[in-house]
């Protein structure tokens, strides 16, 4: 008799960058990401959304309960993905403004963020991103949304050994191994949430 190996189902992430630099190491973090769901992170499938297209948040643009093409096309991606992937670098010890605008846009009637799983990971000097990571939890509060609490990543970009090419790609064997217990934990609680859904 043959053993039946459990599949895991396919966990649908949203990947947001707040940083809209062409070279940004943000944006390298979510390369990385995708490239560790195609080989060593089975059950995930990670769809960066480019968030540089979205006009600033203006009630003034939403017409008869709708909203500009470009922001219905970004809800209803936040909206079907299982899970949200956030690398939010520090500005001014909070989140980035292009960030914010989306987390705004996104948080409109109806919410699209509520009830989904997330995590962040950033990048930057000293402390790695991590006061921006606790305002964007504190955002999260009031969206509904559900972070991992570990592992943390917040990473030293120059801090030797060198962590990131010229082209902003993540090269430090370490932090790649950081990155993936993220993406390993946000699996099991985005799994965990949906049971829980299930139940209630």
């Amino acid at each position: 008799m043959e053993a039946v190996t459990a599949v895991k189902p396919l966990i649908r992430v949203a990947a947001l960058s707040g940083s809209l630099r062409k070279t940004s190491c943000h944006t390298g973090l979510l390369r990385a990401a995708i490239d560790m769901t195609k080989e060593s992170v089975p059950g995930m499938e990670i769809e960066y959304i480019d968030i540089s297209l979205l006009p600033l948040i203006n009630t003034d643009l939403e017409i008869n309960g709708t909203y500009p093409p470009v922001v219905e096309a970004f809800r209803r991606k936040i909206l079907e993905a299982d899970c949200v992937l956030f690398a939010s670098p520090e500005y001014n010890f909070s989140v980035s403004a292009p960030l914010k605008n989306a987390l705004d846009w996104a948080s409109r009637a109806p919410n699209v963020w509520a009830d989904k799983a997330a995590a962040i990971i950033s990048t930057g000097g000293s402390s790695g991103g991590g006061r921006a990571q606790y305002h964007l939890r504190q955002i999260g509060v009031f969206l509904d949304l559900h972070f991992i609490n570990k592992p943390e990543f917040t990473l030293n970009a120059f801090q030797l050994p060198k962590k990131f090419d010229a082209e902003g790609n993540l090269i430090d064997e370490a932090a790649k191994e950081k990155l993936k217990q993220v993406l390993i934990s946000l699996q099991a609680f985005t799994l965990r949430l949906q049971r829980l859904t299930i139940y209630i």
